[in-house]
């Protein structure tokens, strides 16, 4: 698996466990959303996260993260090297991601 494919692929396999997940391709990458809120959008090796404002706050300090030009929430990792420390965060991310929208959903469940 090229590393550039990496990140999407494994979000992917993430993704199939989430009941109620729609995806859709958009000229940036792969929108997955819960009940009509988008929650992360993934293209090969960058992703963009919607988190609760203190998840998101605390994630712009981390390396190779930046705020999302996407809104208030949002924030992008766009990892030099796709190492298991950028892989971590890019799962636990969408995993609080998936969490945060099926919030604004009562009644959706995650897994």
């Amino acid at each position: 698996m090229a590393e550039t494919d990496e990140l999407a692929v494994r979000i992917e396999q993430a993704a199939t466990s989430i009941a109620g997940l729609a995806r859709q391709a958009e000229p940036e990458g792969v929108r997955y959303a819960l009940a009509g809120v988008p929650f992360a959008v993934v293209a090969g090796d960058r992703a963009a996260f919607r988190l609760r404002p203190d998840v998101a706050e605390a994630a712009l300090q981390m390396p190779d993260v930046h705020a999302s030009p996407r809104g208030p929430g949002w924030v992008e990792l766009a990892p030099a090297t796709l190492d298991r420390f950028a892989l971590d965060r890019a799962m636990s991310w969408f995993a609080a991601a998936a969490r945060y929208a099926a919030e604004a959903n009562p009644g959706r469940r995650t897994h």
